[in-house]
């Protein structure tokens, strides 16, 4: 069991698919090799709640408000105003919850009735309970950790030895254990203006050239236009019964050289692996022509209704993919969002 690691995007992706799809904890837990304690922890502190536009007030039966609004005309009670929607405005309103949500799958993602529902809804999203996570986790490394006395007690230890001509290097070696932390950490603390001394006291850092950044250049994602993950959910949304193939290349040490590309029928828990000579656009069309070639044009359709796949540069030229030799459409394609930069993983 895959235990101690950080949940990644893919294992998200395959939760929010279980949700949708309304399967139990046990088989969504088997399905990504993790404990059920950890699926459902994490669908309980990454879900969404959503107030439904029929929401009502827990405080409905007890509620006595008149005037919320300002008109001082308006003789009659707030909550059953057909004028202005008191939930909007008044500031008791509390939602009611749903009993359901107190149980897997804590979400409403499968949820029948979810349209007319009452009560506030809750969801699993698995792009957007990635990128909570990873931006809890920055956070998290770029708050302090030390509070005052620590602060103080470490301040006044290494001010004078520094004002003295000692290193930092020299200081961490001698008092690591009065320390208590990294020197990573106290070169970072002083650059934060943490401590009384700066980076001037250090005699060989201000020696340091500024080290230079790559001019990095603008990505053009032209090419998604009708393909994001949210068109390939509303596709999905339109046909459930859709067979979907999930797409990528694994690469080896090297960053050149042969790689594996991998086909993921999810419906039939079935992985298709193709050698790549190289990782570039030009071996995966080859690939698809091969498939077509073989297979033929109908049958290709029928196996490759829909492809899903990240934005890999050897991914980026979905017309060639999406086409045939004759300019027949084949299969549709449909990419991840790139926007999130912590992304490295099939989603």
């Amino acid at each position: 069991m895959n235990n101690y690691t950080h949940l990644s995007l893919t294992e998200r992706c395959i939760i929010e698919r279980c949700m949708t799809f309304g399967q139990s904890l046990g088989e969504t837990a088997r399905k990504i090799n993790r404990h059920s304690t950890t699926v459902s922890r994490e669908i309980k502190k990454r879900r969404i709640f959503i107030s439904s536009k029929f929401a009502q007030c827990s405080n409905y039966i007890a509620c006595r408000a008149i005037k919320i609004c300002g008109n001082k005309r308006c003789m009659g009670s707030c909550k059953t105003c057909k004028t202005v929607n008191c939930r909007e405005i008044c500031g008791n309103f509390a939602p009611l919850n749903c009993r359901k949500l107190d149980r897997f799958p804590f979400v409403c993602n499968n949820c029948p009735n979810r349209e007319l529902c009452r009560f506030e809804q809750a969801y699993y999203h698995a792009n957007k309970a990635d990128a909570d996570y990873h931006s809890e986790l920055s956070d998290s490394r770029k708050a302090i950790h030390a509070d005052e006395e620590q602060i103080t007690r470490i301040n006044e230890l290494i001010t004078p030895l520094i004002k003295n001509g000692q290193s930092l290097a020299h200081i961490y070696t001698t008092h690591a254990d009065t320390l208590n932390c990294s020197r990573k950490t106290m070169y970072n603390y002083i650059d934060r203006g943490i401590f009384t001394v700066r980076n001037i006291d250090l005699p060989l850092k201000v020696r340091y050239k500024r080290r230079k950044q790559k001019a990095t250049e603008p990505f053009d994602y032209a090419y998604r236009e009708g393909r994001t993950y949210e068109d390939f959910k509303a596709f999905i949304a339109e046909n459930p019964d859709v067979g979907i193939v999930e797409m990528d290349t694994v690469k080896g040490k090297r960053e050149k050289g042969k790689v594996m590309l991998t086909m993921v029928f999810t419906k039939y828990d079935l992985m298709l692996i193709f050698l790549l000579d190289a990782n570039t656009q030009e071996c995966v069309i080859d690939i698809f022509r091969y498939l077509e070639k073989a297979l033929g044009i109908g049958v290709f359709r029928r196996i490759f209704p829909v492809i899903l796949t990240d934005n890999g540069s050897e991914f980026k030229n979905p017309i060639a993919l999406e086409k045939g030799r004759y300019g027949l459409p084949l299969t549709k394609i449909f990419y991840c969002d790139p926007n999130a930069s912590y992304i490295r993983e099939r989603c």
